[in-house]
């Protein structure tokens, strides 16, 4: 950072993670997100981030690392500038923090260029035309609930919701997978207040399945300040961005969204905001806003983005929740319910939306068998109800046979994940959307009510010996 101005201030309180600097009446403010350089008692640097103006010429600043061994009236010094990050090739396969340090002790990061991990969205420049009549584009991931009932377009956001351990980062490891390997695509994690056992997993089951070099990996985890990990997320999407840039579709994934809004409204507490009456930051909609509307499509290229997003007490009401709904084009809704079943991925086709299931943007053929499927399982839960009274046998034949092909369908859609080998001890698969659609229609169709439901557990393609 460039100290070569005279304009320098010295700390006047540290409240945990927010710390004050005065600077003297004749000398200008730094402007809001700039970084303030200084240094503790052992010489350790730590960056500030302005993020008020009060009176007397303080900056009110929040830490993006720890404030321990800060001592008062430490001299610091405005770096004319917000926190820039390196950005380019070289990020690839590294795990770095949100000043883009290397945190995976493999050494530095020899990068040319670097960029702002803050900067106005307004100054994008979008040919709106290009965007709304250009013809959506669809992501195969692989994984036959996702390509099925919630297809993604490239460009879209979609949500993956659900409590405490139901398999929202396994899930979103499947597809780091199965794009990178099948697609060759390049992908950008985020890692946001999560625990460092699973970051710990992700990079080296990344290193076991070959594609880590395709992958640049951002994280800020439980155990650091909530402003680094706060903005460890405008961190990643600046990574996203420059790929975007460089004429790529970027698949772009943060676990866990949730914990950025609870990073925004610990940061909010200790800078004594009166919370709202949910309890939550009075700035959340901003805040999430600010973060949300940096990935859009530009003509130069796509920001595909997966969001897990934790779900408290599995309330989807939750303020929090419902604030991220709005940015979302789809939400695959993960349900306890059917973890006790043991049905993985455990997505609830019912509470799960998509709007890119419709006839334009997967065919015809697609969005009908879908909806047929859709019918079934909803046909399925009404008559749950009543086969745990009364049991199967007391169905009329017409409900019965609609029980059982909701049955195979539910299975069906059940899959081995390559990233889940270990726990399943079943190989993982790949299944392309049109050996999913030809499946389910068999089903529909009665070409497999003689057969057991237990043999579309776990399995990939339809059974080739069915026919």
């Amino acid at each position: 950072m460039d100290k070569s101005c005279n304009q320098r201030g010295r700390i006047i309180a540290i409240e945990g993670s927010v710390v004050d600097v005065q600077f003297d009446h004749d000398q200008a403010m730094p402007n809001l997100y700039e970084a303030i350089d200084t240094k503790n008692f052992n010489g350790d640097k730590i960056i500030l981030e302005v993020v008020e103006h009060l009176e007397n010429n303080v900056a009110r600043c929040i830490a993006l690392g720890t404030t321990l061994n800060l001592y008062y009236h430490a001299p610091v010094f405005p770096s004319q500038d917000v926190v820039r990050i390196p950005t380019g090739n070289e990020v690839f396969g590294r795990i770095v923090n949100v000043l883009g340090e290397p945190i995976d002790h493999q050494g530095a990061i020899n990068a040319i260029e670097t960029k702002p991990i803050r900067h106005s969205i307004s100054s994008l420049k979008i040919n709106p035309d290009r965007l709304f009549h250009a013809q959506a584009d669809i992501l195969e991931t692989g994984i036959k609930m996702v390509d099925f009932l919630f297809p993604l377009v490239k460009g879209s956001k979609s949500g993956i919701l659900g409590g405490a351990a139901l398999g929202k980062s396994i899930l979103m490891l499947e597809m780091i997978h199965n794009v990178v390997q099948e697609h060759r695509g390049v992908c950008v994690f985020a890692g946001v207040g999560e625990r460092i056992r699973e970051g710990n997993e992700l990079y080296f089951e990344l290193k076991k399945q070959n594609i880590a070099d395709k992958v640049m990996m951002v994280f800020g985890q439980m155990d650091e300040p909530p402003g680094a990990r706060f903005e460890v997320a405008m961190t990643a999407v600046t990574l996203a961005e420059h790929l975007q840039d460089q004429n790529k579709d970027v698949l772009f994934f943060i676990d866990n969204v949730y914990r950025f809004i609870q990073a925004g409204a610990e940061i909010s507490t200790m800078l004594g905001r009166v919370p709202s009456e949910s309890g939550y930051q009075p700035t959340l909609a901003s805040e999430v806003s600010d973060f949300q509307e940096r990935i859009r499509p530009k003509e130069s290229g796509s920001i595909t983005a997966l969001e897990a997003l934790y779900v408290p007490a599995d309330d989807l009401t939750d303020p929090a929740v419902v604030t991220i709904f709005s940015y979302l084009d789809a939400l695959l809704v993960l349900s306890r319910e059917k973890i006790q079943l043991g049905l993985y991925p455990a997505v609830d086709p019912l509470l799960s939306s998509s709007s890119n299931l419709n006839q334009a943007i997967v065919g015809k053929e697609h969005c009908d068998i879908a909806q047929e499927c859709l019918k079934l399982i909803t046909k399925h839960e009404e008559l749950r109800r009543i086969v745990a009274v009364i049991g199967v046998e007391e169905l009329s034949k017409a409900d019965r046979l609609l029980y059982d092909r909701a049955r195979k369908i539910l299975n069906f859609l059940t899959q081995p994940f390559f990233t889940a080998e270990m726990y399943t001890g079943r190989k993982g698969e790949y299944v392309s959307v049109h050996d999913t659609i030809d499946g389910c229609r068999k089903i529909i169709e009665g070409r497999a009510d003689t057969m057991s439901e237990d043999i579309f557990y776990l399995i990939g393609k339809f059974p080739e010996t069915t026919d």
